[in-house]
Protein backbone atom coordinates (compact mmCIF):
# COMPACT_ATOMS: atom_id res chain seq x y z
CA UNK A 1 0.00 0.00 0.00
CA UNK A 2 1.27 3.24 -0.85
CA UNK A 3 1.46 5.94 1.56
CA UNK A 4 0.07 9.19 1.34
CA UNK A 5 0.50 12.21 4.01
CA UNK A 6 -3.11 11.73 5.13
CA UNK A 7 -2.76 8.20 5.65
CA UNK A 8 0.26 8.83 7.63
CA UNK A 9 -1.16 11.67 9.75
CA UNK A 10 -4.65 9.61 9.87
CA UNK A 11 -2.20 6.57 11.38
CA UNK A 12 -0.54 9.23 13.97
CA UNK A 13 -3.76 10.53 14.54
CA UNK A 14 -5.26 7.58 15.96
CA UNK A 15 -2.21 6.99 18.09
CA UNK A 16 -2.17 10.07 19.66
CA UNK A 17 -5.96 10.20 20.20
CA UNK A 18 -5.61 7.08 22.72
CA UNK A 19 -3.07 9.30 24.84
CA UNK A 20 -4.48 12.42 25.32
CA UNK A 21 -7.35 13.88 26.85
CA UNK A 22 -10.50 14.28 24.02
CA UNK A 23 -10.38 18.12 24.90
CA UNK A 24 -6.60 18.35 23.97
CA UNK A 25 -6.86 16.54 21.13
CA UNK A 26 -9.77 18.49 19.86
CA UNK A 27 -8.16 21.52 20.64
CA UNK A 28 -4.76 21.17 19.15
CA UNK A 29 -4.70 17.94 16.71
CA UNK A 30 -7.99 18.71 14.70
CA UNK A 31 -7.26 21.87 13.54
CA UNK A 32 -4.08 20.05 11.57
CA UNK A 33 -3.71 19.12 7.91
CA UNK A 34 -1.78 17.01 6.25
CA UNK A 35 -0.11 18.79 3.52
CA UNK A 36 2.81 16.44 2.00
CA UNK A 37 4.67 13.35 1.92
CA UNK A 38 8.17 13.32 0.60
CA UNK A 39 10.40 10.69 1.62
CA UNK A 40 10.61 10.47 5.11
CA UNK A 41 9.57 14.08 5.87
CA UNK A 42 5.31 14.93 6.62
CA UNK A 43 4.46 18.48 5.99
CA UNK A 44 1.19 19.86 8.77
CA UNK A 45 -0.44 22.54 8.34
CA UNK A 46 -0.99 24.32 11.62
CA UNK A 47 -2.61 27.45 12.05
CA UNK A 48 -0.36 30.36 13.74
CA UNK A 49 3.11 29.99 15.32
CA UNK A 50 1.37 30.12 18.51
CA UNK A 51 0.10 26.90 17.67
CA UNK A 52 2.84 25.52 16.52
CA UNK A 53 5.40 26.31 19.72
CA UNK A 54 2.49 25.10 22.07
CA UNK A 55 3.13 21.50 19.92
CA UNK A 56 6.58 21.83 20.52
CA UNK A 57 6.21 22.76 23.72
CA UNK A 58 3.24 20.28 25.18
CA UNK A 59 3.43 17.56 22.55
CA UNK A 60 6.69 16.96 20.36
CA UNK A 61 7.27 13.66 22.51
CA UNK A 62 4.11 12.34 21.64
CA UNK A 63 4.50 13.80 17.83
CA UNK A 64 7.96 11.70 17.84
CA UNK A 65 6.67 8.54 18.87
CA UNK A 66 3.48 8.78 16.75
CA UNK A 67 5.71 9.66 13.32
CA UNK A 68 8.23 6.82 14.81
CA UNK A 69 5.50 3.94 15.08
CA UNK A 70 4.50 4.62 10.97
CA UNK A 71 7.74 6.08 9.52
CA UNK A 72 10.66 4.49 11.37
CA UNK A 73 13.45 5.83 13.29
CA UNK A 74 13.94 8.54 10.57
CA UNK A 75 10.97 10.12 10.71
CA UNK A 76 10.90 14.16 10.22
CA UNK A 77 8.13 16.62 10.50
CA UNK A 78 7.67 19.86 8.73
CA UNK A 79 5.41 22.57 10.12
CA UNK A 80 3.11 24.77 7.19
CA UNK A 81 1.96 27.87 9.50
CA UNK A 82 -0.18 29.63 7.88
CA UNK A 83 0.06 33.40 8.73
CA UNK A 84 -3.18 35.86 7.30
CA UNK A 85 -2.46 38.74 5.74
CA UNK A 86 -4.57 40.76 8.10
CA UNK A 87 -2.11 40.45 10.74
CA UNK A 88 1.14 42.78 10.02
CA UNK A 89 4.55 41.99 8.64
CA UNK A 90 5.71 40.86 12.20
CA UNK A 91 6.94 37.26 10.24
CA UNK A 92 8.45 34.66 13.20
CA UNK A 93 10.31 32.77 10.41
CA UNK A 94 12.68 33.79 7.63
CA UNK A 95 12.79 30.99 5.18
CA UNK A 96 8.69 31.73 3.18
CA UNK A 97 7.38 29.54 0.20
CA UNK A 98 3.70 29.71 -0.95
CA UNK A 99 1.43 27.25 0.05
CA UNK A 100 1.02 24.54 -2.78
CA UNK A 101 -2.93 24.77 -2.42
CA UNK A 102 -3.61 28.11 -1.83
CA UNK A 103 -2.87 31.12 -3.81
CA UNK A 104 -4.21 33.55 -1.34
CA UNK A 105 -2.38 32.82 1.49
CA UNK A 106 0.44 33.03 2.52
CA UNK A 107 2.55 30.32 4.62
CA UNK A 108 6.30 29.96 6.28
CA UNK A 109 7.49 26.32 6.39
CA UNK A 110 9.58 25.07 9.60
CA UNK A 111 11.62 22.33 9.19
CA UNK A 112 10.82 20.94 12.89
CA UNK A 113 13.82 18.46 13.97
CA UNK A 114 11.86 16.16 17.10
CA UNK A 115 13.69 17.65 19.85
CA UNK A 116 12.05 19.50 22.53
CA UNK A 117 12.25 23.01 22.43
CA UNK A 118 10.97 25.50 25.18
CA UNK A 119 9.74 28.49 23.63
CA UNK A 120 8.37 31.17 26.44
CA UNK A 121 4.77 31.02 26.16
CA UNK A 122 3.58 34.66 26.82
CA UNK A 123 -0.02 34.19 27.25
CA UNK A 124 -0.93 35.16 30.70
CA UNK A 125 -4.26 32.59 31.10
CA UNK A 126 -2.71 29.47 29.30
CA UNK A 127 -2.17 26.56 32.30
CA UNK A 128 0.45 24.52 30.52
CA UNK A 129 -0.27 20.17 30.85
CA UNK A 130 -1.16 17.85 28.27
CA UNK A 131 -3.76 16.55 31.01
CA UNK A 132 -4.66 19.87 32.01
CA UNK A 133 -5.06 21.69 29.05
CA UNK A 134 -7.27 24.78 29.52
CA UNK A 135 -8.01 28.46 29.17
CA UNK A 136 -8.75 29.70 32.53
CA UNK A 137 -12.29 31.33 32.26
CA UNK A 138 -11.56 34.38 34.70
CA UNK A 139 -15.28 33.60 35.77
CA UNK A 140 -16.68 34.36 39.13
CA UNK A 141 -18.94 31.98 39.95
CA UNK A 142 -21.07 33.85 42.81
CA UNK A 143 -21.99 35.69 39.74
CA UNK A 144 -25.01 33.64 38.06
CA UNK A 145 -28.37 33.65 36.71
CA UNK A 146 -30.09 32.24 40.23
CA UNK A 147 -28.84 35.83 41.75
CA UNK A 148 -29.66 37.99 38.84
CA UNK A 149 -33.26 38.73 39.65
CA UNK A 150 -35.37 39.53 36.44
CA UNK A 151 -37.50 42.88 37.19
CA UNK A 152 -39.19 44.90 34.06
CA UNK A 153 -35.41 47.11 34.14
CA UNK A 154 -33.29 44.04 32.84
CA UNK A 155 -35.75 41.72 31.27
CA UNK A 156 -34.83 41.62 27.69
CA UNK A 157 -31.07 41.86 28.55
CA UNK A 158 -31.39 38.34 30.86
CA UNK A 159 -33.75 36.96 28.70
CA UNK A 160 -31.26 37.44 25.70
CA UNK A 161 -28.15 36.29 28.03
CA UNK A 162 -30.05 33.19 28.88
CA UNK A 163 -30.77 32.25 24.78
CA UNK A 164 -26.37 33.39 24.37
CA UNK A 165 -25.92 30.56 27.35
CA UNK A 166 -27.93 28.02 26.33
CA UNK A 167 -26.53 28.25 22.56
CA UNK A 168 -23.20 30.29 22.21
CA UNK A 169 -22.90 31.45 18.66
CA UNK A 170 -25.97 29.90 17.34
CA UNK A 171 -28.38 33.09 17.92
CA UNK A 172 -28.65 36.13 16.51
CA UNK A 173 -27.74 37.93 19.29
CA UNK A 174 -23.82 38.02 18.63
CA UNK A 175 -22.68 40.00 19.91
CA UNK A 176 -24.61 40.87 22.79
CA UNK A 177 -24.05 43.83 23.87
CA UNK A 178 -25.38 44.30 27.31
CA UNK A 179 -24.82 48.64 28.32
CA UNK A 180 -26.34 50.81 31.22
CA UNK A 181 -25.15 52.71 34.21
CA UNK A 182 -23.01 52.04 36.95
CA UNK A 183 -24.11 49.04 39.66
CA UNK A 184 -26.87 48.17 37.52
CA UNK A 185 -25.42 44.56 36.84
CA UNK A 186 -23.54 44.13 33.68
CA UNK A 187 -20.65 42.43 35.28
CA UNK A 188 -22.80 40.33 37.11
CA UNK A 189 -24.92 39.05 33.94
CA UNK A 190 -22.02 38.75 31.51
CA UNK A 191 -20.02 36.54 34.25
CA UNK A 192 -23.36 34.39 34.86
CA UNK A 193 -23.66 33.77 31.08
CA UNK A 194 -20.02 32.59 30.54
CA UNK A 195 -20.82 30.73 34.17
CA UNK A 196 -23.29 28.62 32.65
CA UNK A 197 -21.68 28.27 29.17
CA UNK A 198 -19.13 26.33 30.92
CA UNK A 199 -21.93 24.36 33.21
CA UNK A 200 -23.32 23.59 30.29
CA UNK A 201 -20.41 22.84 27.38
CA UNK A 202 -17.09 22.26 29.98
CA UNK A 203 -15.30 21.63 26.45
CA UNK A 204 -15.47 24.95 25.42
CA UNK A 205 -12.81 27.99 26.44
CA UNK A 206 -14.80 30.87 27.59
CA UNK A 207 -12.65 34.03 28.74
CA UNK A 208 -13.78 37.01 30.72
CA UNK A 209 -11.28 39.93 30.46
CA UNK A 210 -11.86 43.88 31.33
CA UNK A 211 -11.24 46.28 28.14
CA UNK A 212 -8.59 47.76 30.47
CA UNK A 213 -6.50 44.56 30.72
CA UNK A 214 -6.88 43.53 27.32
CA UNK A 215 -5.41 47.09 26.04
CA UNK A 216 -2.46 45.90 28.66
CA UNK A 217 -1.71 42.78 27.00
CA UNK A 218 -2.26 44.30 23.72
CA UNK A 219 0.66 47.05 24.48
CA UNK A 220 2.76 44.34 26.32
CA UNK A 221 2.97 42.32 23.16
CA UNK A 222 3.83 44.95 20.78
CA UNK A 223 6.93 45.85 23.44
CA UNK A 224 7.43 42.25 23.21
CA UNK A 225 7.53 42.07 19.24
CA UNK A 226 4.80 39.07 19.38
CA UNK A 227 1.62 41.10 18.36
CA UNK A 228 0.69 37.22 16.48
CA UNK A 229 0.75 35.58 19.07
CA UNK A 230 -1.44 37.78 21.10
CA UNK A 231 -4.21 37.94 18.17
CA UNK A 232 -3.78 34.08 17.95
CA UNK A 233 -4.48 33.28 21.54
CA UNK A 234 -7.50 34.89 21.67
CA UNK A 235 -8.59 33.57 18.21
CA UNK A 236 -8.92 30.11 20.08
CA UNK A 237 -11.43 31.00 22.38
CA UNK A 238 -14.97 29.70 21.97
CA UNK A 239 -17.00 32.68 24.12
CA UNK A 240 -14.76 36.08 24.96
CA UNK A 241 -16.45 38.55 27.03
CA UNK A 242 -14.89 42.30 27.14
CA UNK A 243 -16.12 44.03 30.05
CA UNK A 244 -16.21 48.29 29.64
CA UNK A 245 -15.74 48.25 25.83
CA UNK A 246 -16.28 51.78 25.52
CA UNK A 247 -12.65 51.91 27.10
CA UNK A 248 -11.17 51.21 24.03
CA UNK A 249 -11.99 54.93 22.58
CA UNK A 250 -9.42 56.36 21.46
CA UNK A 251 -7.09 53.62 21.43
CA UNK A 252 -6.76 52.89 17.58
CA UNK A 253 -4.03 50.32 18.05
CA UNK A 254 -6.07 48.47 19.96
CA UNK A 255 -9.03 48.96 18.62
CA UNK A 256 -7.39 47.60 15.55
CA UNK A 257 -6.28 44.51 16.89
CA UNK A 258 -9.99 43.92 18.42
CA UNK A 259 -11.56 44.38 15.17
CA UNK A 260 -9.47 41.57 13.42
CA UNK A 261 -9.95 39.52 16.74
CA UNK A 262 -13.92 39.87 16.57
CA UNK A 263 -14.05 39.38 12.89
CA UNK A 264 -12.03 35.96 13.02
CA UNK A 265 -14.63 34.76 16.35
CA UNK A 266 -17.10 36.03 14.48
CA UNK A 267 -16.97 34.30 11.56
CA UNK A 268 -16.19 31.15 12.97
CA UNK A 269 -19.47 31.03 14.75
CA UNK A 270 -17.89 32.08 18.12
CA UNK A 271 -19.84 34.24 20.94
CA UNK A 272 -18.75 37.47 21.95
CA UNK A 273 -20.36 39.07 24.65
CA UNK A 274 -20.00 42.64 25.32
CA UNK A 275 -20.43 45.17 27.97
CA UNK A 276 -20.51 49.22 27.82
CA UNK A 277 -21.74 52.24 30.07
CA UNK A 278 -23.60 53.74 26.87
CA UNK A 279 -25.34 51.95 23.95
CA UNK A 280 -22.66 52.15 20.65
CA UNK A 281 -24.40 54.88 19.09
CA UNK A 282 -23.78 57.04 22.17
CA UNK A 283 -19.74 55.68 22.41
CA UNK A 284 -16.81 58.47 21.77
CA UNK A 285 -13.75 58.14 19.56
CA UNK A 286 -15.01 54.49 18.76
CA UNK A 287 -13.61 53.25 14.76
CA UNK A 288 -16.83 53.46 12.95
CA UNK A 289 -16.01 49.93 11.38
CA UNK A 290 -15.88 48.63 15.15
CA UNK A 291 -19.35 50.37 16.11
CA UNK A 292 -21.26 48.83 13.19
CA UNK A 293 -20.01 45.66 14.45
CA UNK A 294 -21.17 45.79 17.89
CA UNK A 295 -24.77 46.33 16.41
CA UNK A 296 -24.62 43.09 13.90
CA UNK A 297 -26.31 41.39 17.15
CA UNK A 298 -28.55 42.73 20.27
CA UNK A 299 -27.87 45.79 22.38
CA UNK A 300 -29.76 45.22 25.42
CA UNK A 301 -30.05 47.99 28.06
CA UNK A 302 -29.84 47.75 31.87
CA UNK A 303 -32.07 50.60 33.62
CA UNK A 304 -32.50 51.40 36.79
CA UNK A 305 -34.45 48.67 38.93
CA UNK A 306 -38.29 49.00 39.50
CA UNK A 307 -39.60 49.71 42.98
CA UNK A 308 -40.96 45.21 43.25
CA UNK A 309 -37.07 44.42 41.64
CA UNK A 310 -35.64 46.76 44.76
CA UNK A 311 -37.30 44.92 47.33
CA UNK A 312 -36.99 41.49 45.66
CA UNK A 313 -33.41 42.09 45.32
CA UNK A 314 -33.43 42.90 49.35
CA UNK A 315 -35.04 39.93 50.64
CA UNK A 316 -32.61 37.83 48.27
CA UNK A 317 -29.61 39.36 50.07
CA UNK A 318 -31.28 38.88 53.26
CA UNK A 319 -32.21 35.55 53.02
CA UNK A 320 -28.60 35.15 51.93
CA UNK A 321 -26.74 36.86 54.74
CA UNK A 322 -29.46 34.89 56.62
CA UNK A 323 -31.08 37.86 58.43
CA UNK A 324 -34.66 38.59 58.85
CA UNK A 325 -36.00 42.19 58.60
CA UNK A 326 -39.32 43.76 59.13
CA UNK A 327 -41.48 44.40 56.02
CA UNK A 328 -41.78 48.04 56.76
CA UNK A 329 -37.86 48.37 56.70
CA UNK A 330 -37.61 46.58 53.67
CA UNK A 331 -40.10 48.87 52.10
CA UNK A 332 -38.05 51.99 53.20
CA UNK A 333 -34.92 50.79 52.15
CA UNK A 334 -36.34 50.10 48.45
CA UNK A 335 -38.21 53.62 48.54
CA UNK A 336 -35.24 55.93 49.61
CA UNK A 337 -32.23 53.71 47.34
CA UNK A 338 -32.94 54.03 43.99
CA UNK A 339 -30.25 54.67 41.69
CA UNK A 340 -28.73 51.60 41.58
CA UNK A 341 -28.40 47.69 42.84
CA UNK A 342 -25.01 48.29 43.98
CA UNK A 343 -25.55 50.61 46.82
CA UNK A 344 -28.64 49.20 47.80
CA UNK A 345 -26.73 45.99 48.53
CA UNK A 346 -24.14 48.07 50.72
CA UNK A 347 -26.93 50.12 52.41
CA UNK A 348 -27.93 46.56 53.52
CA UNK A 349 -25.08 45.24 54.88
CA UNK A 350 -23.95 48.64 56.33
CA UNK A 351 -27.57 48.35 58.00
CA UNK A 352 -26.43 44.48 58.86
CA UNK A 353 -22.91 45.27 60.42
CA UNK A 354 -24.16 48.13 62.22
CA UNK A 355 -26.77 46.04 64.17
CA UNK A 356 -24.33 42.97 64.71
CA UNK A 357 -21.61 45.41 66.36
CA UNK A 358 -23.60 47.87 67.89
CA UNK A 359 -25.99 44.61 69.48
CA UNK A 360 -29.03 46.67 68.80
CA UNK A 361 -32.06 45.56 66.38
CA UNK A 362 -32.62 46.80 63.11
CA UNK A 363 -35.63 49.06 63.48
CA UNK A 364 -36.61 51.96 61.35
CA UNK A 365 -34.95 54.53 63.06
CA UNK A 366 -31.19 52.77 62.64
CA UNK A 367 -32.40 52.09 59.24
CA UNK A 368 -33.30 55.71 58.46
CA UNK A 369 -29.53 56.84 60.11
CA UNK A 370 -28.13 54.43 57.86
CA UNK A 371 -29.60 55.23 54.28
CA UNK A 372 -28.96 58.64 55.44
CA UNK A 373 -25.32 58.37 56.20
CA UNK A 374 -24.64 56.33 53.05
CA UNK A 375 -27.28 58.26 50.54
CA UNK A 376 -24.92 61.63 51.96
CA UNK A 377 -21.96 59.77 50.83
CA UNK A 378 -23.03 58.86 47.67
CA UNK A 379 -23.33 60.80 44.71
CA UNK A 380 -26.96 60.78 43.29
CA UNK A 381 -27.86 60.52 39.69
CA UNK A 382 -30.94 62.51 39.29
CA UNK A 383 -34.10 60.94 36.94
CA UNK A 384 -34.96 61.91 33.79
CA UNK A 385 -38.32 62.63 35.31
CA UNK A 386 -36.82 64.66 37.75
CA UNK A 387 -35.07 66.58 34.96
CA UNK A 388 -38.27 67.22 32.80
CA UNK A 389 -40.22 67.93 36.42
CA UNK A 390 -37.72 70.90 37.02
CA UNK A 391 -37.25 72.24 33.34
CA UNK A 392 -40.84 72.48 33.08
CA UNK A 393 -41.64 74.34 36.69
CA UNK A 394 -38.92 76.53 35.13
CA UNK A 395 -40.68 77.49 32.27
CA UNK A 396 -44.08 77.35 33.72
CA UNK A 397 -45.58 74.78 32.11
CA UNK A 398 -46.92 70.99 32.83
CA UNK A 399 -44.99 68.13 31.70
CA UNK A 400 -47.07 66.88 29.20
CA UNK A 401 -46.48 70.19 27.30
CA UNK A 402 -42.94 69.30 27.55
CA UNK A 403 -43.14 65.85 25.71
CA UNK A 404 -45.84 67.36 23.25
CA UNK A 405 -45.96 67.81 19.33
CA UNK A 406 -45.67 71.46 19.13
CA UNK A 407 -43.25 73.44 17.82
CA UNK A 408 -44.13 76.44 19.61
CA UNK A 409 -40.33 77.91 19.91
CA UNK A 410 -40.50 78.04 24.02
CA UNK A 411 -41.94 74.90 24.44
CA UNK A 412 -39.02 73.74 21.89
CA UNK A 413 -36.59 75.08 23.88
CA UNK A 414 -37.73 73.58 26.95
CA UNK A 415 -37.90 70.08 25.42
CA UNK A 416 -34.06 70.34 24.02
CA UNK A 417 -32.79 72.01 27.57
CA UNK A 418 -34.27 68.67 29.50
CA UNK A 419 -32.81 66.40 26.44
CA UNK A 420 -29.54 68.19 27.30
CA UNK A 421 -29.26 67.69 30.95
CA UNK A 422 -30.52 64.10 30.49
CA UNK A 423 -27.68 63.28 28.35
CA UNK A 424 -25.49 65.12 30.58
CA UNK A 425 -26.81 63.86 33.79
CA UNK A 426 -27.67 60.64 33.62
CA UNK A 427 -26.14 57.39 32.12
CA UNK A 428 -28.93 56.97 30.09
CA UNK A 429 -28.34 56.12 26.54
CA UNK A 430 -29.74 58.65 23.88
CA UNK A 431 -32.65 56.29 22.64
CA UNK A 432 -33.53 55.83 26.07
CA UNK A 433 -33.49 59.79 26.67
CA UNK A 434 -35.32 60.45 23.33
CA UNK A 435 -37.88 57.66 25.07
CA UNK A 436 -38.79 59.20 27.80
CA UNK A 437 -39.21 62.90 26.60
CA UNK A 438 -41.91 62.61 24.27
CA UNK A 439 -41.28 59.56 22.19
CA UNK A 440 -38.48 60.90 20.20
CA UNK A 441 -35.53 58.99 18.58
CA UNK A 442 -31.87 59.08 19.61
CA UNK A 443 -31.16 61.49 16.22
CA UNK A 444 -33.40 64.10 17.98
CA UNK A 445 -31.62 64.26 21.05
CA UNK A 446 -28.52 64.29 19.49
CA UNK A 447 -29.81 67.54 17.33
CA UNK A 448 -31.02 68.77 20.73
CA UNK A 449 -27.70 68.76 22.40
CA UNK A 450 -25.57 70.17 19.81
CA UNK A 451 -28.74 73.36 19.37
CA UNK A 452 -27.91 73.71 23.19
CA UNK A 453 -24.47 73.78 22.82
CA UNK A 454 -24.76 76.22 20.26
CA UNK A 455 -27.19 78.95 21.53
CA UNK A 456 -25.43 78.81 24.91
CA UNK A 457 -22.63 80.15 22.82
CA UNK A 458 -24.34 83.10 21.00
CA UNK A 459 -27.48 84.00 23.40
CA UNK A 460 -26.74 85.65 26.19
CA UNK A 461 -30.95 84.94 27.63
CA UNK A 462 -30.59 80.79 26.50
CA UNK A 463 -27.06 81.23 28.61
CA UNK A 464 -28.94 81.96 31.43
CA UNK A 465 -31.41 79.20 31.13
CA UNK A 466 -29.12 76.71 31.35
CA UNK A 467 -26.42 78.25 34.11
CA UNK A 468 -30.18 78.60 36.37
CA UNK A 469 -31.06 74.99 35.36
CA UNK A 470 -27.90 73.32 36.06
CA UNK A 471 -27.65 75.21 39.82
CA UNK A 472 -31.77 73.90 40.28
CA UNK A 473 -30.91 70.22 38.97
CA UNK A 474 -26.86 70.39 40.67
CA UNK A 475 -25.96 66.76 42.62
Amino acid sequence: MTLTAQSVWDNCLSFIKDNITPQAYKTWFEPIKAVKLTDNALSIQVPSKFFYEWLEEHYVKLLKVALNKVLGENAKLVYVIKMENTYGNNQPFTERIPSANRSTMKSQEVDAPLKNKNPELKNPFVIPGIRNLQIESQLNPNYNFENFLEGDSNRLARSAGMAVANKPGGTSFNPLLIFGGVGLGKTHLAHAIGVQIKDKYPAKTVLYISAEKFTQQYIESVKKNNRNDFIHFYQVIDVLIVDDIQLLSGKAGTQDVFFHIFNHLHQNGKQVILTSDKAPVDMQDIEQRLLSRFKWGLSAELQHPSFETRIAIIKQKLYQDGVEMPEEIVEFLANNIKTNVRELEGAIISLIAHSSFNKKEITLDLAKKIVDNYVKHTKREVSIDYIQKIVSDYFQMDVETLQSKTRKRHIVQARQLAMFFAKKLTKASLASIGSQIGQRDHATVLHACKTVDNLASTDKQFRKYVEDLGKKLSV
